[in-house]
């Protein structure tokens, strides 16, 4: 079986250009998640490599087939020069790593929560799984492999995310769309919820 790192990384980088920083975060148990960073005009972007490695496995499974099952890598946009962001280095590996610690399947309209904030002083302690394809297109690798999925990550507030637990992903995401929210600031305030 050929690894997919090399492939992914070879994706990321035709995509968003060459990584000014990388960074690299094991847990017990687990294998490296390292987390890249691209700069874009005012744009910041961190992806994490190393998630698709295997496939994510559905938890009631006894065994994790080795082959079978989604693969994604996770892809978060913030304005630079705002915030200390790159402090979201080890959050970011930990969401990342949570299909190995967890047996979670990270998917479009999931919510992932770190418990704390994404970075120093940021509103955000969790994130909004958004749909692939338009940053990073997915890469198609042999059958029966299924593709990566490159899965931008929108982060929420406390409120948000509370919200979002009743109303469903897409509500809070025509929210934020309706009041013109820039998901890209990274101290922005909640979306007007009432």
């Amino acid at each position: 079986m050929a690894d997919v790192l090399p492939l992914v990384e070879a994706r990321l980088r035709s995509a968003l250009g060459e990584p000014d920083a990388r960074a690299a975060v094991t847990f017990l148990g687990t294998d490296r998640i390292e987390v890249l960073r691209f700069h874009e005009g005012d744009i910041v972007r961190y992806a994490s490599l190393g998630m698709s490695a295997q496939p994510m496995a559905d938890p009631t499974a006894v065994i994790a087939d080795p082959v079978a099952g989604p693969r994604a890598e996770l892809v978060l946009s913030v304005r630079g020069g705002i915030a200390d962001t790159d402090k979201v280095l080890r959050p970011l590996a930990v969401l990342a790593a949570s299909p190995q610690v967890e047996g979670l399947v990270v998917a479009p309209g999931a919510s992932l929560d770190v418990g704390e904030p994404l970075w120093p002083g940021a509103p955000f302690t969790s994130v909004l799984v958004a749909e692939p394809g338009g940053l990073v297109e997915d890469l198609e690798l042999d059958a029966p492999l299924e593709p990566v999925r490159f899965l931008p990550l929108l982060p929420m507030t406390p409120n948000e995310a509370a919200w979002k637990r009743v109303h469903g992903a897409q509500a809070l995401q025509e929210r934020w769309l309706n009041h013109g929210t820039d998901l890209r600031d990274p101290s922005r305030k909640s979306v007007p919820l009432d």
